[in-house]
């Protein structure tokens, strides 16, 4: 019994020095001051973009190339994906037209290695021509 009170005596005691010696810890969390010296950062205005070719060139082709996905595998004068367009120009001629437009049309593997083309079923046989003739022009 005498061991029994002990225990208990020293548990009361140590639970009364560990919690009258601990002191609850509050970090204030910092609110700025609406009213203070800080002066707001001007607006920064977005770098005007770079001009696009088909701005200045007016060629109906060309525009219709840079309103399709064309621009994501071609570029103009070095291979991306596909070909460069100087390089479909140095390779096909005007009597190339109607190929040309139907298979930017319809799609196409083969002719440039294994990366096929993807089709572009919404375009019209006439704007197609006007995409190949743009093309066509950039023979060097």
């Amino acid at each position: 019994m005498k061991a029994r009170f002990l225990n208990t005596v020293i548990a009361l005691t140590l639970s009364i020095v560990l919690f009258s010696c601990s002191k609850p810890e509050t970090t204030p969390i910092p609110v700025p001051d609406p009213y203070s010296a800080q002066q707001a950062t001007p607006p920064v205005e977005p770098a005007p973009a770079p001009p696009v070719a088909a701005s200045t060139s007016g060629d109906e082709g060309l525009q219709l190339i840079e309103k399709a996905d064309c621009l994501a595998c071609h570029k103009i004068d070095s291979k991306l994906i596909g070909p460069s367009y100087q390089e479909v120009a140095a390779k096909y001629t005007d009597a190339d037209l109607d190929i040309l437009a139907q298979k930017i049309i319809e799609g196409g593997k083969g002719n440039w290695g294994d990366t096929p083309m993807t089709p572009h079923n919404g375009l019209s046989k006439d704007n197609a021509k006007l995409m190949v003739k743009y093309i066509l022009s950039l023979k060097k």
